[in-house]
């Protein structure tokens, strides 16, 4: 995880929602692409887990947006995507060919905790009432998303006992 350049101790509640946003943004993107990644290796229960996880992030930015704009209309954003990477999205090497449902589930669990992880240690630094209690809002709800993702994990088998390296092929000479 990774926040360049934004100051927490002054953090505005237009950048502090336009940050939310982003990182809702970030998070939705990569479970899209994880989807597609596991569409093209034909592993269809984890894609479908992921490609809901892009619906839960989408539906939490559109309502962040929503605050956002009753709030500060079209005020322009000084919060750019290239001061955040990785706060809440799964990381890039979560995925992984014939991935199982739940390895998916666990990968969205860890992202749960990751963004849970953030606001817990922003809180600490922001000084913004209305921001503030923002973030303590973010918090608690992921930590309802992980309460979700946790509950869909309980519903699974338990797994084959299968790694991922039981599907890594052997290096071949040329």
């Amino acid at each position: 995880m990774a926040i360049h350049g934004i100051d927490f101790a002054n953090l505005s509640l237009q950048d502090a929602l336009d940050l939310a946003i982003l990182i809702e943004d970030e998070a939705q993107e990569r479970y899209e692409e994880f989807a597609a990644q596991m569409e093209q290796h034909r592993t269809p229960e984890a894609a479908r887990f992921f490609r809901y996880m892009v619906e839960n992030e989408a539906k939490h930015a559109r309502e962040l947006t929503a605050r956002r704009v009753h709030r500060f209309g079209d005020a322009p954003r000084t919060v750019t995507r290239a001061m955040i990477f990785d706060v809440e999205a799964p990381d890039y090497d979560a995925a992984r060919a014939f991935m199982s449902p739940r390895k998916a589930m666990e990968a969205a669990l860890a992202s749960e905790l990751k963004a849970h992880a953030f606001f817990v240690s922003s809180l600490a630094t922001l000084k913004d009432p209305e921001v503030r209690a923002l973030f303590e809002d973010l918090r608690d709800e992921e930590l309802e998303h992980q309460q979700l993702v946790q509950a869909e994990l309980y519903k699974l088998r338990p797994e084959t006992g299968l790694s991922d390296e039981d599907f890594v092929d052997e290096p071949a000479a040329q």
